[in-house]
């Protein structure tokens, strides 16, 4: 038995998510019917977490067991040429067998962009969130900051969460800002980054629209330590579309190949 680790990139657009379901065509259903022409065998594979219909990934880490003896240098080759456009196997791994995507993961990092221009980007509207006024970027990062360390982040996660501990620990949170054709304050394209040791349900979409709140004055930087102790979601501002979310990447401890 061999334990294979991946790293994928897909475009989500025109996926219900990332995990399989039923009638539904997903990231992880597509990947599967690749590795199954590959193998012949019925493989379930796990990943890194999950991702919402439309949001993408550039760096999403998967693994799955195997008695197939195809080399490992072969496999993103294989991989790639049985998968749709919009999803391409960066990297293959041989991973030791305890090696699980998910369970052995340390960091993961999370991109989302906000176009503050006049007028969206024709090609790059799929990926970002268009905001036609400009926002306060320094107010952004000044409120991004706070997110930092170990918090109960209940307020910025939706109810229907499931996970019995709403705490993680951020450990870096930061903006990034491309010159996007305007000279005007504010104007841009704007990346929140976060990253941390895990994320709960809509986290980061929810933290987006709050920090976009910021960015419009509606909230102070200052008023985010007062919305996470109220550990209720209504204090926070409101969940961001889909389609300007990224998964960056997923970082392990360095035990994860052999």
């Amino acid at each position: 038995m061999r334990n294979i680790g991946m790293t994928v990139s897909y475009d989500g657009t025109a996926y219900s998510g990332f995990q399989r379901q039923p009638d539904q065509d997903t990231v992880q259903g597509r990947i599967e019917a690749a590795i199954t022409k590959l193998t012949s065998d019925q493989i379930t594979i796990s990943a890194s977490g999950r991702t919402d219909a439309g949001v993408h990934a550039r760096g999403q880490v998967f693994n799955f067991h195997t008695t197939s003896a195809i080399p490992i240098e072969r496999w993103v080759l294989a991989m790639n040429s049985r998968l749709p456009n919009d999803i391409v196997v960066q990297e293959a791994w041989e991973a030791p067998l305890d090696f699980h995507a998910r369970y052995s993961a340390k960091v993961k990092t999370y991109r989302y962009t906000i176009l503050a221009e006049r007028n969206p980007d024709l090609f790059r509207r799929l990926y970002e969130f268009h905001h036609p006024r400009p926002l306060d970027i320094e107010a952004m990062r000044r409120g991004i900051a706070y997110l930092e360390g170990e918090h109960d982040f209940t307020s910025f996660t939706s109810p229907k969460s499931t996970k019995q501990s709403n705490v993680r620990t951020i450990f870096r949170s930061w903006v990034e800002v491309e010159h996007a054709g305007s000279d005007e304050a504010g104007r841009g394209r704007i990346h929140l980054f976060l990253k941390g040791n895990g994320f709960l349900y809509n986290m980061v979409r929810i933290i987006a629209g709050t920090m976009m709140w910021v960015g419009e004055g509606k909230l102070r930087p200052e008023d985010i330590p007062a919305i996470m102790k109220t550990h209720h979601r209504d204090a926070a501002g409101p969940m961001a579309v889909a389609h300007g979310l990224l998964l960056w990447s997923v970082e392990y401890d360095g035990e994860e190949r052999i």
